[in-house]
């Protein structure tokens, strides 16, 4: 459907077309044409149950009495107007209250007082889910009189549709919150494969956690862990606690690298995933030219500056080594042979459609990026504006973050509260967060229609909530397993043939057209509408597209070769781990002594005093949870949640977060093991080294080669001569034959263990190949046993030459060498 097509249908159309995809417009909605069923009404409002609190749905006529559509209104205990509306003689009627009476229960501060004429009163229509009163339809009516029959059939028939639309919501978002749970799970074992470190497990349990369980509103979730240090004394023991970082993680790098690293394994290739700052392009292309000196053979890359990435990219096209970016597409004319990718020109088009859908009457759009210089930000925000252009929507020139999380949120912040935006657009992953972030602090969430890009967790967590509206979520995973691909059939089959058929890229230009692989978009709402995917389907199709790349076996003929992929780094900043004396007064320290969860309140209570809850409520925390991770019926740590509502842990939001600390538990207790196992590796190998050290000083002192005269040299043998050591000792004495002009070798057999056939044959072999070079082998210190030995066993020295002692046997060899030996008495002797 064209944009066109869309922003000039009727207000009545946009109610039904814009539900399911936008619960706040569908809900205010409702509650403008409940005012307008009422005959002078101004003002009315939706208050329904979440979890444990009663909350405005949407209002009319209460701009700016409330300070958020979602605004707090009171515990939805049996003691609400709730309870008043689920009695079965009231469960079809409607309630009639005074006005003033409601608006001071009802109204935060009842700020609008001033507002109620004399007399007025409030029509209350009860709201049903399942025969559940869940909340209530309220419309002011300034005369005092009741409605009529027919305007009261309205009231009903427009709460009915807000009963059914809120169901539809809550059962969307039951699913979506199941496939979630078993999502982190499914996360959690793969980290157990992958030996993530404790901080990025740790993040990514927060993060799962918090996505799960939106009710809850953990605002703090960290890991306490056990020192494995022995101690006597239980009270004794260090703790380390390691503490989330307020940043959302780039698991889209990760995805790409687990996509490579599957199809590194699939075709028997060895991928080396190399991570650059995300503001050093320079440093980027230093890892490309690292990799270009030692011969890689293939190259992935997703340029976070194409132009500076370029020179690089030339020299290894040179080099013939092939490369092919990522996520972003080369510089115009690269020597890059292929962009894998999503279609950012389509994708732009795309977020165009669905912000049409959601601002059918237009409005102010705000844009925001990581670089405006970057190809697919351009891509997507001309394609964009392209698609808006001669409609009521208006795109304002877009800002960049530069990958600043904290500049981001400021920067939407601003264009908030002060750029009259209607809409806004999150052109890269964490864009998108800093838009909802700023809807959520300026009272603003569901009001402000947002789309971005990426399904990070917070941003999962912001669309069920309904802060944002609809992501448009590329296939990472798929990038990375289709480079790695595409690059082994270039280096197996060669470069044009892996190429050959591929499409090329529009508008690419150089000496080569550029090759273009879509790796293709989806887009995700929390509910199903003929334009997207509820977030409930996406969750497990999403993972079995990454099973199914696990499981296929691809045919590979290159083996032994090396590719490279070079991302982007989310940076370690804002890790944060410490470590502490075990207070066995603690919560934490009463959940390790027990090995039982505790889920505390921190303003009463038996732990109320405790030191980690005393500190808790001075955070602003109302609910503190600990649970233990347990190994073998023990606890060996701990993970603390807070919330600043009250009560905000239900029996079953624990039963949850006990499944994921559970498989938690397995994933640490993995990564301990695997530490100690490569610490006794390391400690065996250095062991081994050490060993082998020792033996080859044994072996050199066991053979050591003495010239003790001219042409002349003695090697002595200590301890036994097998097959290894004959080779060693053959060699050792072939070089020295060599570097002293040797004639004469005694190999003096004095220190040998025993003289047996095997022994004497490799002296003959050293015999044989010493006079290869010239010399001769005189074998001396042949001991009685020895010989008594060589005869029982019928051992024949052939023309070996042997002498009883090593006297007898260097005064052979200065008969064979010219020399003689001559005794003199010395002049400083006196005869006796």
């Amino acid at each position: 459907m064209s944009i066109r097509a869309v922003v000039g249908v009727g207000c009545g159309d946009v109610r039904r077309m814009v539900t399911g995809l936008d619960l706040h417009a569908t809900l205010h909605g409702i509650v403008t044409d409940a005012v307008g069923a009422v005959p002078s009404a101004q003002r009315g409002s939706l208050v329904a149950r979440d979890g444990d609190q009663l909350v405005y749905k949407a209002s009319v006529g209460l701009a700016g009495v409330l300070a958020s559509p979602q605004e707090v209104v009171g515990d939805a205990g049996p003691a609400t107007v709730l309870s008043t509306l689920s009695t079965p003689e009231s469960a079809d009627s409607a309630r009639v209250m005074a006005a003033a009476d409601w608006y001071r229960e009802h109204l935060p501060g009842a700020s609008a007082l001033h507002l109620v004429p004399a007399g007025a009163v409030v029509v209350l229509t009860p709201v049903h889910v399942q025969g559940q009163t869940i909340g209530v339809l309220a419309v002011e009516q300034p005369d005092g009189q009741a409605p009529s029959a027919e305007a009261s059939a309205r009231l009903r028939a427009l709460a009915a549709s807000a009963g059914a639309a809120l169901e539809r919501r809550e059962l969307y978002n039951d699913k979506a919150r199941s496939a979630q749970e078993v999502r982190v799970l499914e996360e959690v074992l793969n980290a157990v494969a992958a030996r993530t470190s404790t901080h990025e497990l740790v993040e990514m349990i927060s993060k799962g956690i918090k996505s799960v369980q939106l009710g809850p509103q953990w605002r703090s979730v960290h890991l306490v862990l056990l020192s494995d240090a022995p101690s006597g004394d239980a009270a004794a023991r260090e703790i380390r606690i390691y503490h989330v970082p307020h940043r959302s993680p780039l698991s889209f790098w990760n995805n790409v690298r687990d996509g490579a690293l599957t199809a590194g394994r699939s075709v028997g290739l060895h991928v080396d995933v190399r991570n650059a700052p995300a503001h050093s392009a320079v440093e980027q292309r230093g890892i490309l030219e690292d990799a270009i000196d030692r011969g890689v053979n293939g190259i992935a890359v997703a340029p976070i500056t194409p132009e500076v990435l370029e020179p690089a990219i030339r020299r290894a096209a040179e080099a013939g080594i092939p490369v092919v970016t990522i996520d972003t597409p080369p510089a115009e004319g690269s020597h890059a042979r292929a962009y894998i990718g999503t279609d950012n020109v389509a994708a732009g088009r795309l977020a165009a459609e669905m912000m049409a859908r959601l601002l059918p009457g237009g409005g102010k759009i705000g844009a925001q990026t990581f670089w405006l210089s970057a190809i697919n930000s351009r891509e997507r925000i001309e394609a964009f504006r392209a698609a808006v252009s001669g409609t009521p929507l208006d795109l304002q020139p877009p800002s960049e973050s530069r990958f600043d999380i904290e500049l981001g949120m400021q920067i939407a912040r601003e264009a908030v509260q002060t750029g009259g935006v209607a809409g806004a657009l999150g052109v890269c992953a964490v864009n998108g967060l800093s838009w909802g972030a700023a809807a959520r602090a300026l009272g603003r969430a569901g009001e402000i229609k947002i789309i971005a890009f990426d399904l990070l967790t917070d941003t999962l967590e912001m669309l069920r909530e309904g802060t944002i509206h609809a992501v448009l979520v590329q296939r990472e995973h798929e990038m990375g397993y289709r480079a790695v691909k595409l690059l082994h059939d270039m280096v197996s089959k060669g470069v044009e043939a892996a190429l050959a058929g591929l499409p090329t890229r529009a508008g690419s230009g150089g000496g080569s057209a550029l090759r273009f692989i879509d790796t293709g978009i989806d887009v995700v709402t929390i509910e199903r509408t003929p334009w997207s995917l509820p977030l409930s389907d996406y969750l497990p199709l999403d993972a079995n597209r990454k099973a199914a790349k696990r499981r296929e076996q691809l045919p590979y003929e290159s083996r032994d070769k090396e590719l490279l992929l070079v991302t982007v780094d989310a940076g370690k900043e804002g890790y944060r781990d410490e470590r502490a004396p075990l207070d066995a007064r603690s919560m934490v320290g009463r959940v390790l002594s027990t090995a039982r969860p505790i889920i505390a309140d921190t303003h009463s209570g038996e732990l109320h005093d405790a030191p980690d809850v005393v500190e808790a409520r001075g955070r602003g925390a109302h609910t503190l949870v600990g649970v233990p991770l347990l190994a073998g019926g023990s606890a060996f740590g701990a993970l603390v949640l807070e919330s600043g509502r009250r009560a905000a842990c239900s029996l079953d939001d624990l039963t949850t977060i006990e499944r994921v600390v559970d498989t938690m538990a397995v994933a640490i207790e993995n990564a301990r093991l695997v530490h100690r196992i490569t610490e006794r590796t390391h400690a065996l190998e250095h062991a081994n080294r050490h060993q082998e050290s020792l033996l080859d000083t044994i072996r050199e002192l066991s053979s050591p080669v003495v010239p003790i005269a001219r042409n002349i040299l003695v090697m002595p043998i200590v301890g036994t001569m097998d097959a290894q050591r004959s080779g060693r000792f053959i060699e050792s004495m072939l070089q020295d034959i060599t570097e002293h002009h040797a004639r004469v070798v005694l190999v003096d057999v004095t220190g040998m263990a025993f003289v047996d056939a095997a022994s004497v044959e490799h002296l003959l072999r050293a015999a044989r190949a010493a006079r290869l070079l010239g010399a001769e082998v005189v074998l001396v210190g042949i001991t009685p046993a020895a010989a008594r030995l060589m005869v029982e066993q019928g051992v024949d020295l052939g023309s070996l030459i042997t002498r009883s002692t090593l006297e007898l046997g260097f005064a052979y060899a200065l008969s064979k060498t010219g020399g003689e030996i001559v005794y003199r008495r010395s002049p400083h002797l006196q005869p006796f």
